[in-house]
């Protein structure tokens, strides 16, 4: 008895610790990317995740050994799905070089996030309805209006200088929301990523929006570049990953096919 219990015994301690290496394996072997609709870079089709970025983790998953999950958060939120740990890394089109503001405190995003090489180029642009385009032509048109940006967004933190005390400010949830926020005259205008509303603005259900001529003087180009958790051995795995595929010419492929190859540009000497 006392033998037959001892197996016992023994093949549960074996089981019990084949399973947690196998959840231990399952958890290192998964790249769970934190993302928002925001087309080219990652949105639906039939359900199913595409776009330039969404690609992008795949080919580095492929490269890696590592399967890719993308899951929806919102954006406000980023920092703090990635500090739980519910998501490995924010691979959304995110702005690597402006401020963020956590908890109240403005820094540098390279403060808050650890950075992938940068990989795309990017700048702020302003939507209006179309048959207002001709009231917004400089910056200074913006100090008294109803402005519209994702929260936590780059375009978050170009509203904020530039609407001065005239105007109001509403952070919306998703880029998305900004165009649905100024269709309903919610908003007089959103400032949003230039790749997003390239692919959007006038045309389809955005028919009645339009892109205004203004331009944010002196604003530095933005970049696009993957966030980690601060201290991430990930990070510098990806770097190397990206450098191949860029050799490749396979990162090249997918931004042509989602017509963005011409703000493709892969800078190895971004980093925190």
């Amino acid at each position: 008895m006392k033998r037959i219990l001892c197996t016992l015994l023994c093949a549960a301690m074996i089981l019990s610790v084949s399973f947690a290496f196998t959840a231990c394996k399952k958890s290192n072997d998964k790249l769970v990317c934190g993302v928002t609709i925001f087309e080219p870079m990652n949105f639906k089709e039939n359900g199913d995740w595409v776009g330039f970025d969404t690609e992008f983790a795949r080919a580095v998953g492929a490269k890696l050994g590592m399967d890719v999950e993308f899951v929806e958060i919102q954006w406000s939120q980023k920092y703090l799905e990635l500090e739980s740990g519910a998501i490995t890394c924010i691979w959304n089109g995110l702005t690597a070089n402006t401020t963020e503001t956590i908890n109240d405190v403005e820094k540098n995003r390279s403060d808050w996030y650890d950075f992938s090489y940068s990989y795309m180029l990017n700048r702020q642009c302003v939507v209006v309805k179309a048959d207002r385009v001709s009231e917004f032509l400089t910056v200074a048109d913006l100090a008294d209006k109803r402005v519209t940006a994702e929260a936590g967004s780059a375009g978050d933190s170009a509203a904020a200088q530039v609407i001065g005390e005239g105007g109001s400010f509403l952070g919306a949830d998703s880029q998305i929301s900004t165009f649905l926020e100024v269709m309903a005259g919610a908003s007089d205008c959103a400032v949003v990523d230039y790749l997003l509303a390239e692919q959007l603005i006038g045309s389809g259900d955005y028919a009645g929006l339009a892109i205004a001529a203004i331009e944010f003087v002196g604003a530095e180009t933005e970049v696009y570049a993957i966030g980690f958790k601060k201290g991430s051995a990930l990070r510098d795995r990806v770097n190397a990953a990206i450098l191949e595929l860029e050799a490749e010419g396979k990162l090249r492929e997918i931004a042509e096919k989602y017509k963005i190859a011409g703000s493709l540009k892969v800078d190895s000497s971004f980093k925190n």
